[in-house]
């Protein structure tokens, strides 16, 4: 594991993960960006003291966010945010979003999603593994698009 970081650092780390040994011209394919996630997702961040304060999620299917339907894969970091007393107040995500053009194949994978919480019992490399497994479709393939960003909720 890596030193633990500050939350507000999250989407640079994103950012530098994914390029990675990537060159300008080279073509981001699904695999490279799990790969790129995963590392990411196994920095520890200064998050909250509670089970739910640093949590993983994977989660894909046929949507219109952008304004024509795509079939997206979205893996999230969420954070969770204390007000000056200590209590809860909101959520921090950071998202990396791959966007596919829309066929047969990907619409008939459906929606899915999946959470796993750093600081509790759960095993982080069989999560991973099983995850890898679910992305087994869109694993050579390039997306149409790709967005990085962060947002409170």
């Amino acid at each position: 594991m890596h030193r633990k970081q500050r939350k507000e650092e999250a989407l640079a780390l994103l950012r530098a993960e994914l390029a990675v040994g990537r060159s300008a011209t080279t073509e981001l394919t699904t695999r490279a960006a799990w790969l790129a996630w995963v590392r990411f997702a196994q920095h520890r961040f200064g998050a909250e003291p509670s089970p739910e304060s640093d949590g993983l999620l994977v989660q894909y299917g046929t949507y219109a966010f952008t304004g024509r339907p795509m079939f997206t894969l979205d893996l999230t970091r969420q954070f969770g945010v204390n007000d000056d007393d200590g209590e809860h107040d909101h959520y921090v995500q950071v998202h990396c979003e791959l966007r596919y053009e829309p066929e047969p194949a990907l619409d008939a994978a459906g929606s899915f999603d999946s959470w796993y919480f750093h600081d509790t019992d759960a095993d982080l490399d069989q999560w991973f593994a099983a995850m890898e497994k679910r992305l087994g479709l869109l694993r050579d393939r390039g997306p149409s698009e790709i967005e990085l960003y962060e947002e409170p909720v």
